[in-house]
């Protein structure tokens, strides 16, 4: 009597079980990477830079390369003063 006449299945080695588990959870992760969604805002927050509305010298948040007018940064979340300043600045 052979395998597939007794019912028997053959039997899976470790090696292609874990193959086929990595597999299966890396296309897992991939999947749920690409579907979700991107976030509204990969800026900073103003603590983590020591944001301070006052300017710093000259150092000033609308003399700075990253400063988006009227009240804006492009790396730092708003608002923004256009007198301030942070750990960031970097002259225009």
């Amino acid at each position: 009597m052979s395998k597939e006449e007794s019912g028997d299945s053959p039997r899976v080695s470790r090696r292609d079980f874990l193959f086929v588990a990595a597999a299966g959870s890396g296309a897992m992760i991939g999947a749920g990477v690409i579907s979700t969604p991107a976030r509204a805002s990969n800026k900073v927050p103003q603590k983590a830079v020591s944001y301070q509305p006052t300017p710093k010298g000259a150092q000033r948040c609308d003399n700075c390369l990253f400063w988006q007018p009227p009240a804006s940064c492009k790396l730092v979340q708003d608002p923004i003063a256009p007198s301030g300043w942070c750990t960031l600045y970097k002259k225009k």
